[in-house]
């Protein structure tokens, strides 16, 4: 493990560690550009929602959040389906079925995140190295970004960014129209399969 990982729940086995990754390094191409080739799907679900009611979007509750409004939708959740809300957004979840190596993650979580403008997300680090953490940019204004370890990068509306977030991290949204993504959770590409089968639910 690198020094600036903070997680508590981590592998046995060595790990590439690194805060940022590219999709080919991800060990999952194929599923992620699925994920990307699909992205007005799975927006225009989530937007349907946040139209009818914004409160099936519930506010997120780690005390994580300095200011703004920051609300999750969980669709997948260590590695069981979330029926109910599935059936508000049953595209999306068709779509994120078909990749294994997500929804079996018993250490990870399938959800969308809307965050208002003037929202400041406190510096945080996931619990474990056991995972990779994929954002899908659904609809992202300017003013939007995200810090992990000592880079800052901004989302595009359609491309994926994926991070190791047992690396501390931090978001802001200096905007002025709210931020939709979704998070994918996935297994490390370095974890052998022995050790994913062998792991606690997180």
């Amino acid at each position: 493990m690198s020094a600036a990982q903070r997680s508590t729940e981590n592998a046995e086995s060595k790990l590439r560690a690194q805060p940022w990754w590219t999709v080919e390094q991800s060990g999952y191409e194929k599923e992620i550009r699925k994920l990307e080739y699909y992205w007005k799907t799975m927006r225009d679900e989530a937007n349907k929602i946040l139209k009818q009611n914004k409160d099936r979007f519930p506010l997120e509750d780690e005390g994580l959040l300095d200011t703004g409004d920051w609300r999750q939708l969980t669709l997948d959740q260590r590695g069981q389906q979330n029926k109910k809300n599935c059936q508000l957004v049953p595209k999306t979840c068709e779509i994120i079925s078909q990749f294994k190596q997500a929804t079996g993650n018993i250490r990870g979580q399938i959800k969308f995140s809307i965050m208002t403008p003037g929202t400041h997300v406190w510096p945080h680090t996931g619990p474990t190295n056991c995972r990779l953490r994929a954002h899908l940019g659904l609809s992202i204004p300017k003013g939007v970004e995200i810090r992990v370890g000592s880079e800052t990068r901004s989302w595009e509306n359609g491309k994926v960014l994926i991070f190791d977030d047992s690396f501390d991290h931090e978001v802001w949204h200096r905007g002025t129209e709210s931020r939709l993504i979704l998070i994918i959770d996935f297994w490390h590409p370095d974890l052998p399969l022995w050790e994913r089968q062998s792991l606690a639910p997180i």
